[in-house]
């Protein structure tokens, strides 16, 4: 395993990043393909034994007991301060809003309930899993840096957002001392490029670091279209991101093939290791043991320049999917609040 530091951090991340989605109960929550707290358990020792320091998951995934089934399988497995944990929390409920509970109470909230769920003191990356545009920019910011006074978060870091908003927030954050997003986790694989726009322009000059989820497509770049998964078959949020754009992006995945035979590996080893040249850490879920022993191997895979351009040549623009697609108010007075707030 080879290691990076993240971003403007003091965090030494493996260069694989274990993304925890596909743990938790698989009768609670938004998927129906997870695993129990034992296979968790193996997959998490697997992790640590091939040199994965680096865990990720949210209070959002599977209603917390993926937060809970991680917390267990490290406590078990690995000292603390061996490895770097980071999860999410979620844009306040109407029901919070309508019960009076502000922004900065609700990170509060939702920290004291991953940590409980974790079992931990602390998390080490605390991550704004999606844009609350009911909820200030200064609003968030102090939220999150009153939480690293207290010792319960160490870094922060932001998901989900367009450059110019992680822009605008570490303006806000730099102005008035607050902790700084030091990642971003986004949607960025080899059939799904948009983050090259701006997004890792803006982090190679500022030195934030790219943890990009989904990172095979939701399996899509590991395997060709004929092989079925229950994954596939059940996950619709994945269906929702990829299947409008299926024709075009086959014709990238057969030359993923056409690359991993030449190299006798897997789909999953060259997918993996166009995305590592490219960003820190990437986000790679697992839910079998096989699984995580491909995409370590990925970080000792290099391509040759032939072979990169041959993978990114055929790539045209997409229009952006899942939570990005539904984050287009960017003109509501809402979003604007901040403005208001520089003044204090």
């Amino acid at each position: 395993m080879r290691y990076s530091t993240l971003g403007n951090s003091k965090l030494n991340v493996s260069r694989i990043c274990l993304g925890c989605m596909g743990f938790g109960n698989p009768n609670i929550g938004q998927h129906s393909w997870t695993v129990d707290e034992n296979t968790t358990h193996t997959i998490v020792k697997k992790a640590l034994d091939c040199g994965i320091n680096f865990f990720d998951t949210a209070i959002g995934y599977q209603k917390g007991t993926s937060e809970e089934y991680l917390g267990k399988a490290l406590n078990k497995s690995a000292a603390r301060d061996s490895v770097v944990v980071a999860t999410k929390f979620i844009p306040r409920s109407d029901e919070e809003i309508e019960n009076g509970i502000s922004g900065q109470q609700h990170i509060e909230n939702m920290l004291n309930s991953s940590l409980s769920h974790l079992n931990m003191d602390y998390v080490d990356l605390y991550i704004y899993h999606m844009w609350d545009y009911r909820t200030s920019m200064y609003e968030i910011l102090e939220g999150l840096n009153n939480q690293v006074k207290k010792g319960k978060i160490r870094y922060i870091g932001i998901s989900n957002c367009y450059a110019w908003q992680l822009a605008k927030m570490n303006d806000i954050a730099q102005a008035e001392g607050f902790a700084k997003f030091v990642s971003v986790q986004n949607h960025y694989n080899l059939i799904f490029r948009e983050e090259e726009r701006e997004m890792a322009k803006l982090c190679k000059f500022d030195n934030i670091a790219m943890t990009p989820y989904s990172a095979l497509a939701s399996g899509r770049l590991s395997r060709t279209s004929e092989v079925l998964t229950k994954r596939l078959n059940e996950d619709s949020y994945a269906h929702l991101k990829y299947d409008s754009t299926a024709a075009e992006d086959e014709k990238i995945i057969l030359r993923v093939k056409e690359i991993a035979d030449k190299y006798k590996v897997s789909m999953t080893q060259i997918a993996l290791s166009w995305l590592i040249r490219n960003v820190t850490s990437p986000v790679v879920g697992a839910t079998r043991l096989e699984q995580v022993e491909d995409m370590v191997k990925a970080v000792d895979l290099s391509l040759n320049e032939e072979d990169v351009k041959y993978l990114e040549e055929l790539y045209r623009p997409h229009n952006l999917v899942g939570v990005m697609a539904q984050n287009t108010g960017v003109s509501s007075d809402k979003n604007l609040v901040w403005m208001q707030n520089l003044k204090r």
